[in-house]
């Protein structure tokens, strides 16, 4: 791109940690050097943030449109969408339904803008399940479109750009994974592990390594049993589902691909460089090694010394990526929240978006 990309930044739900690590994000002029950041949400919240996070020093422009935005290091640009009625009396740390309700909100206008090609990338901040559909339903109608229930982001994304086929992408430096199934119980996760499913997981994976510039990918399929079944001793599915869909991409093209690999053996040999990504059956499958390396807790310090680690909803016409944690209620007004995943997230969306927009 000729041009700094523009990103549209969520505030995530006010009631959290994301307004504040949005502000200690933009307050380093380095996020300027390679993209032009607009934040989603409030104004009254994202300056109650500053105060919090002690930048005082910041300035605010508000935004009725993109085009508002003035881009310096110094000013963080606010699309302003008045979200929170009286800020005195929102409180923090706390699920509501209007806290949910500007979540979702945020959510939904950075999706219009990159569908309308006003921003070149998404990046969210987290939102809280519960609240997030308790105003869904409270707001059924004209606030919610009609909808009453979204597992998450990556629901809401795929719903909004129409998109059937997607799937979780979570990074951690050289380890990346994507997952068949997400939120869904682990009985059925298993049965979702279907030739077609898996084959459509790794095409996205393929997909997603070359918009990071990956000119071979190299894609470790698990398996989902102990040991990959033992020829059907501990299961089938690696038999009858995982292999045909494997066998199925190397006959499409995707030359790159490998496994079924133990589960319990695969997430070492990525580490070791072997694979670009990991398609994983279900949600904690690859939820559980990403983040035993992405969030680092220190003991005698008693607070955690990082929570790394981005999420990236993959196979939508436009880029989303996200901070691969909570909300952090108990963070929240405190100042203390980590912004590292939040600014690995940008990078990211960047690096995926300035790719799809070249080609």
């Amino acid at each position: 791109m000729s041009k700094k990309p523009i990103v549209g930044i969520t505030m995530g739900d006010p009631a959290g940690s994301g307004p504040e690590i949005t502000v200690k994000a933009l307050a380093d002029p380095a996020q300027y050097e390679y993209c032009n950041p607009i934040v989603i949400g409030d104004i009254k919240v994202m300056e109650q943030a500053a105060r919090f996070v002690h930048h005082e020093e910041i300035r605010f422009n508000k935004c009725e449109k993109v085009s508002d935005a003035v881009f310096t290091p110094g000013t963080i640009d606010v699309l302003h969408m008045d979200l929170i009625e009286d800020l005195s009396k929102f409180e923090l740390a706390k699920v509501s339904v209007e806290g949910g309700n500007a979540a979702f909100q945020c959510v939904r206008k950075v999706i219009q803008l990159a569908l309308a090609g006003e921003v070149d990338a998404t990046v969210t901040n987290a939102l809280n399940k519960e609240a997030l559909n308790m105003a869904l339903e409270h707001y059924h109608g004209e606030r919610s479109d009609g909808y009453t229930h979204f597992d998450g982001h990556t629901e809401i994304y795929a719903t909004y750009t129409g998109t059937k086929k997607y799937t979780m992408m979570l990074a951690h430096k050289d380890l990346r994974v994507v997952h068949v199934s997400t939120h869904v119980s682990l009985r059925e996760a298993c049965d979702r592990v279907k030739k077609d499913r898996v084959l459509d997981v790794i095409r996205i994976a393929n997909r997603a390594c070359l918009d990071m510039g990956i000119k071979e990918p190299r894609i470790a399929v698990a398996g989902l049993n102990p040991h990959c079944g033992e020829n059907g001793l501990f299961g089938t599915e690696e038999i009858e589902e995982i292999t045909p869909a494997i066998e199925a991409a190397k006959a499409e093209g995707i030359s790159g691909v490998t496994g079924p690999v133990p589960p319990d053996s695969v997430f070492p040999k990525a580490l070791g460089g072997w694979y670009d990504m990991v398609v994983c059956m279900y949600h904690d499958q690859g939820h559980i090694p990403l983040k035993t390396v992405g969030f680092v807790y220190d003991r005698e310090l008693k607070k955690w010394k990082a929570v790394e680690g981005v999420n990236v909803t993959l196979g939508l016409p436009i880029i989303r990526a996200s901070v691969d944690h909570g909300t952090n209620f108990g963070a929240a007004g405190k100042g203390t929240g980590n912004e590292l995943s939040l600014v690995n997230a940008i990078k990211y969306a960047v690096l995926m978006g300035t790719r799809r927009a070249q080609e």
